[in-house]
């Protein structure tokens, strides 16, 4: 296989994969919806450095090295599953209780830049399953005479432009319906629906064995 033709059909591959509704693109919407664009940009960037750095991380055998230990996967799951446990919970009782900070101007309200960041680099980190993927795919288009880590790193760049542009679309969509999602009401929607999506992720990485 040549590198080309490795980095298109990787690219298809992640394409597809990117645009699937999951727990990332729940989050950053949720992000925009509630927060706006900013803090919406730095979930996705937060997202996509966590992406990148299993892409890597596979790229030097240390996802595999994680995913033949038992006991080093059991710990990630285990934390990945509180953490998602954690933030779904918060945004849950958020979003049925009556906020006592309604009337307070929204850049108040509103996390900063670090701590939306920090919310999506997290969650992608704490997510063995990530780096399984990324140990599972990534040899299959890596081709022979080439360098691993090298070719390795840029596939997962290429996913993570993929991620990018995604994002800036599920952003920019969000934001041209301001009007509308931003209403209280619908906020507390995306809030608790989010927290559901994040419990359910969570339940899920907890039970699962692999």
């Amino acid at each position: 296989m040549a590198l080309t033709h490795a980095v298109l059909s990787f690219a298809l591959l992640g394409a597809l994969l990117t645009i699937t509704p999951g727990l990332d693109t729940a989050l950053v919407l949720r992000s925009a919806v509630t927060m706006g664009r900013r803090p919406a940009f730095a979930t996705a960037l937060g997202i996509n450095v966590g992406a990148l750095i299993w892409g890597g991380a596979a790229a030097v055998g240390v996802s595999a090295l994680l995913t033949a230990s038992e006991t080093g996967y059991l710990v990630l799951r285990i934390a990945g599953a509180a953490y998602m446990l954690y933030l779904g919970v918060r945004m849950i009782i958020g979003a049925v209780r009556p906020g006592r900070d309604e009337a307070a101007p929204r850049e108040q309200r509103t996390p900063s830049i670090w701590n939306t960041f920090g919310r999506g680099l997290l969650t992608n980190l704490l997510n063995p399953k990530i780096g399984a993927f990324y140990v599972a795919v990534l040899p299959q288009f890596i081709p022979a005479g080439t360098s691993p880590l090298g070719v390795g790193l840029l596939l997962a760049l290429v996913h993570d432009v993929e991620g990018l542009i995604w994002f800036t679309a599920i952003i920019t969509c969000a934001q041209a319906l301001r009007g509308f999602l931003g209403r209280r009401r619908v906020r507390r929607t995306v809030d608790g629906t989010t927290g559901v999506a994040l419990v359910g992720f969570g339940v899920k990485l907890g039970l699962s064995s692999r």
